[in-house]
């Protein structure tokens, strides 16, 4: 008996003859010093070649977060950088190569996830290499810009609310800064596990805030929170006390007898360990950790709108800089994203 053929022109183990082609230059924005937001700028690069168990996708948009514009300036992960780099750590795109023909994600799927810059090129630019490990199917019902806000911020949400914090029903849990890109997502996924969620923000973010699932949301432009609450079970500090605010340092103040402070922003309070100890609270640091699978999950979660994504403002890629400027005014709600190509 002849034996079937283990390959045909249409089987998803076919070389694919539908891949498309990949050209040898990209257009990116980038940095060769760093700087005010000015120092960002567009230019062509090489397109990077993925090994062994990477992807390369084309990217169709790019996040923007405040550690990119840190970096930027010359703090947050600048000092591993080799310039001239490409900034950004998180997109939504497609596929264009893959590791084998039989790969989970073959060519032409949708993705979304984080680059590892600063050890590789970052999401700024039309094109980039990816481990298979740190993408996952782009969520359906998100176009590929609503994604592109969604990799680093609700990851690090994640990591926050249910690895670090536990989130459960009936825990008193404050995020501050809760309308931001991290804090927006924080605060859905702490009132979906049933947690008592206080948020601090501007007075204009507080019936939004309440729509995604804050039971209380205190004004910090008006009101002292220290001066309003008592017994928290756990404080995520999307502040800290950079640049003289002590919204750290006050938060000791609210947190329960042995509850858990989580500083979050890079540098924003070195002595906060010695500060919980004296206070008698538990204290942790967080740093977020690429994963397609938790992605996987909160693709589940977007799909079933159980929880939401907030698009501030879309700027293509040759106004990075423009974008960086208008993300350290502060008064972003949600998340900020470059338009890099064409869906």
């Amino acid at each position: 008996m002849r034996s079937r053929p283990l390959r045909t022109a249409s089987s998803p183990l076919a070389p694919s003859e539908a891949a498309p082609p990949v050209p040898d230059r990209m257009r990116a924005a980038l940095i060769d010093r760093t700087g005010a937001p000015e120092v960002l700028h567009s230019a062509e690069v090489d397109v990077p070649h993925p090994v062994l168990g990477e992807l390369l996708v084309r990217v169709v948009a790019a996040g923007v977060n405040p550690i990119d514009a840190k970096t930027r300036a010359g703090a947050g992960v600048s000092a591993h950088l080799t310039l001239p780099a490409v900034l950004g750590f998180d997109f939504s795109g497609v596929v264009v190569r893959t590791p084998y023909e039989a790969h989970p994600l073959p060519v032409g799927t949708e993705v979304y996830g984080m680059v590892p810059f600063p050890r590789s090129g970052g999401s700024y630019a039309e094109y980039v290499v990816v481990p298979s490990q740190s993408v996952t199917r782009k969520p359906a019902a998100l176009s590929h810009v609503e994604a592109a806000g969604v990799p680093l911020a609700a990851l690090t949400a994640w990591g926050l609310v249910v690895e670090t914090a536990h989130a459960h029903e009936g825990q008193r849990l404050l995020i501050h800064a809760g309308a931001g890109g991290v804090g927006h997502f924080a605060v859905q996924l702490a009132a979906y596990f049933g947690a008592h969620v206080i948020a601090t923000s501007s007075a204009n973010n507080a019936a939004w805030l309440h729509e995604l699932g804050a039971a209380q949301v205190i004004d910090h432009t008006s009101e002292r929170f220290e001066e309003i609450l008592r017994d928290v079970d756990v404080v995520i500090d999307l502040v800290g006390n950079a640049q003289g605010d002590d919204t750290g340092t006050r938060s000791m103040q609210v947190i329960r007898p042995g509850g858990l402070y989580i500083n979050v922003p890079t540098g924003s309070w070195p002595g906060f360990l010695d500060a919980a100890a004296t206070a008698g609270v538990r204290a942790t640091s967080y740093r977020v950790i690429p994963d397609g699978d938790v992605l996987a999950t909160l693709a589940r979660l977007l799909d079933s709108r159980s929880i939401q994504v907030f698009i501030h403002e879309v700027f293509p890629l040759d106004d990075a800089g423009a974008a960086h400027a208008a993300l350290e005014q502060g008064r972003t709600r949600g998340k900020t994203v470059l338009q890099i190509s064409e869906d």
